[in-house]
């Protein structure tokens, strides 16, 4: 499985963030990077208060655990 990783901060409080992520099945990394600017632009309309500071697309195997 992919994820497309992204930070999330509000318009009106660019201090405040939040880390999310979308998940694909049947991709690969590549083809989610190749993608990831539609996915996202349509996250961000569906989400007009926030914008995105940040992104990767990594297998969900390589995903860091953060204690």
């Amino acid at each position: 499985m992919v994820e497309l990783l992204f930070v999330a901060c509000m318009v009106a409080s660019p201090d405040v963030c939040e880390e999310r992520a979308l998940q694909f099945i049947d991709i690969t990394t590549q083809t989610c990077t190749m993608g990831a600017q539609p996915r996202l632009a349509e996250w961000v309309g569906a989400h007009p208060n926030w914008r995105i500071q940040a992104w990767k697309c990594q297998n969900t195997a390589d995903r860091e655990i953060h204690a």
